[in-house]
């Protein structure tokens, strides 16, 4: 038996691989979504020619990916594969991008006449982005509100869908993402947000989504001393009449559930929560389900 070292394994890998990119990049050039996962900077400098040589070859590439295997953004030649997408100004409309760092190459994704849709998931230094969007995702494990209201005042009017997951911590500067919402974009229709304090800031916003059909509120708190219960009355009150899904899982209004029902006039038909103490609550359930 044989045995060859892993440095000769991994130079020819690295070889044969590049040889299909490079095959790719000249006979398929009709690809609309396409995906790099697990994308080692190890491994950028040698692969990132012939990525480069594939994006440019299509005709029509709609949907990209480009997905770091490193939890800890770097630059690398991430911002080369990404001025290659300049090529694709005319098609493009749906980007994912995670663990990825964000440098100034990244704005060409900006002047892009059809990019409807940004997925960005655990990435560094994403305030230099602007965009008008129907649909923008941020994932990450503390969210600083910060760094995105520049992009939700430019989508404004346009977006209608918005998640903000944020993993760990509390939304950093909770309040400025508020007003930025209520103020710049009243036309979401699906709205996923995580990590917020129930308060009359978050009652004017929802008041103000006359649109809002989805609504998922995880990791939602509620601050005892400020009179809760008279604050959930008022948020099932604001619900709008097109609210067709609500998602409370993991969530604190789950306490209030039976307050909550009670005075909510939105014709659900999808409600998601936790019940712990099902034989309290089971009575109104059936009430507002009849």
């Amino acid at each position: 038996m044989v045995q060859l070292p892993a440095y000769y394994l991994l130079f020819n890998f690295i070889k044969n691989f590049t040889g299909l990119l490079n095959i790719l990049a000249k006979n398929a050039t009709k690809i609309n979504d396409l995906r790099l996962y697990e994308f080692y900077s190890d491994y950028k400098l040698q692969f990132a020619h012939a990525l480069i040589c594939i994006i440019k070859s299509q005709e029509q590439l709609r949907q990209f990916s480009l997905v770091s295997g490193e939890e800890n953004p770097t630059e690398f030649y991430d911002h080369d594969i990404i001025s290659a997408l300049e090529s694709q100004n005319n098609s493009l409309q749906e980007v994912v991008i995670q663990f990825c760092y964000f440098s100034a190459e990244f704005n060409v994704l900006m002047n892009f006449k059809n990019l409807e849709i940004l997925h960005i998931r655990n990435c560094n230094n994403e305030q230099i982005l602007e965009a008008s969007l129907t649909t923008l995702e941020f994932t990450d494990y503390i969210i600083d509100s910060s760094n995105i209201v520049q992009i939700l005042k430019k989508s404004g009017t346009l977006l209608q869908r918005l998640k903000l997951e944020s993993k760990e911590k509390k939304i950093w500067e909770e309040s400025l993402l508020l007003e930025t919402l209520k103020s710049f974009c009243p036309n979401i229709t699906y709205l996923n947000i995580s990590n917020i304090v129930l308060s009359t800031q978050f009652l004017d916003l929802i008041g103000n989504l006359q649109k809002l059909q989805f609504l998922t509120l995880w990791d939602f708190y509620v601050i005892l001393k400020d009179e809760p219960e008279i604050l959930v009355i008022q948020f099932a009150k604001l619900l709008p009449l097109t609210l067709q899904y609500l998602d409370l899982r993991n969530s604190r209004l789950n306490s209030y559930i039976n307050i909550l029902l009670n005075n909510c006039n939105a014709p659900l038909k999808n409600l998601l929560i936790d019940l712990p103490d099902y034989e309290k609550k089971v009575k109104t359930l059936i009430e507002f389900c009849k």
